[in-house]
């Protein structure tokens, strides 16, 4: 099976990237050192990870990194993006298409593909306007009321799941300082994580608590001298959560953060419904910490009381960590039965036959 698989970088992400890869001068090597990072490992197929020769794997939107194909391929001129893409699916005669990035390439791309590919795939997990996915041979998410939405659309939508990344067990395995740590994004659009946020952060005054935001550029000017005089104050901070605010954090360095932290703080947004089971679930059970998320419909292995702990509202949720602080003892056996429940039910080896099993099925 020739795979080929394309993600996509996350824009406060590509600093972190240029940064680790500045001694890079290759297209392997700068992918390579993507890849060791680990940042969205969950999404990626095993033969991925495992440098499998007939899988070829990239982010799309990693205009260094396209360029540097395009050279070494000797592409004249200044070559597109999506010709790249192109370009390169072609060059690894891929029979499977497998694309974490389909509004940027959607159906219309999907017409454009090499008639080498014999089987589409997409993963999307979100709400995406007048995006038109209905080329795909299947849409692919883990929230239910999601692929209602895209079969909705005229789409084939299968569920899939995100995988533990084996990495995650070279992390936690000694103290960890950090009692409540939340990492994600912060914006108007977060209504509900933010009181449930502002409450946590209030705990900051007897515990570790650590937030990690990555700010809207919204919220970003407001915060600003100049914008602290225009009429913005709806989209400040808290300052509860203003004061104990630090930047977001990605790859491995997340892994190390959650592998150093009691508690992992997780909030849905609103565009799942009461489906859960967003990434920070699997990130924070695979590195061993006790998730406290929001109550919903969890997939299995998340077990309210069993393998994490959940919460209704945001008060609720300050009461739940400050109980599972209490009796840490108890909390950490939920945690570590956590682990090694998302650590079988999700290995990359499961999700590999589950993905293989989807492509049979097409």
């Amino acid at each position: 099976m020739r795979l080929f698989q394309n993600s996509a970088l996350y824009p406060s992400y590509l600093p972190r990237l240029n940064q680790l890869a500045a001694n890079t001068r290759s297209f392997a090597e700068r992918r390579d050192v993507f890849l060791h990072d680990r940042f969205g490992a969950s999404h990626f197929l095993k033969p991925v990870l495992d440098g499998s020769p007939e899988t070829f794997f990239t982010n799309g939107d990693d205009e260094i990194l396209q360029r540097r194909w395009a050279r070494e391929q000797g592409m004249p001129g200044e070559p597109s993006l999506e010709a790249i893409l192109l370009a390169q699916i072609e060059h690894h005669a891929a029979e499977i298409f497998y694309n974490l990035d389909p509004v940027r390439y959607p159906s219309a791309f999907v017409a454009k593909l090499p008639g080498c590919v014999k089987t589409t795939l997409c993963w999307r997990a979100a709400p995406s306007g007048n995006a038109d996915f209905t080329a795909y041979g299947a849409v692919l998410g883990n929230f239910p009321s999601i692929l209602d939405l895209w079969r909705g659309k005229g789409c084939r939508a299968e569920l899939f799941f995100p995988a533990h990344d084996p990495a995650m067990d070279e992390y936690a395995h000694g103290e960890r300082p950090i009692d409540v740590v939340f990492v994600g994004g912060y914006s108007r659009h977060h209504r509900v994580r933010a009181r449930t946020l502002e409450r946590v952060a209030r705990l900051a005054d007897d515990h570790n608590v650590v937030l990690c935001l990555d700010a809207s550029r919204l919220t970003r000017l407001a915060e600003s001298a100049i914008g602290r005089l225009l009429p913005l104050g709806r989209h400040r901070r808290p300052d509860a959560i203003a004061a104990i605010a630090k930047p977001p954090v990605f790859g491995r360095d997340l892994y190390e953060l959650i592998g150093s932290s009691k508690i992992v703080l997780n909030g849905a947004i609103d565009m799942a419904g009461t489906d859960r089971g967003n990434m920070r679930c699997f990130e924070a059970m695979g590195c061993g910490a006790l998730l406290v998320s929001d109550a919903g419909g969890y997939p299995d292995g998340m077990q309210e009381g069993v393998t994490i702990e959940t919460y209704a509202t945001p008060e609720q949720a300050a009461e739940v960590i400050s109980r599972s602080l209490q009796d840490w003892p108890r909390s950490a056996e939920i945690a570590a039965l956590g682990r090694g429940r998302v650590r079988d039910i999700y290995s990359k080896d499961v999700q590999w036959r589950a993905f293989s099993d989807l492509v049979g099925r097409l």
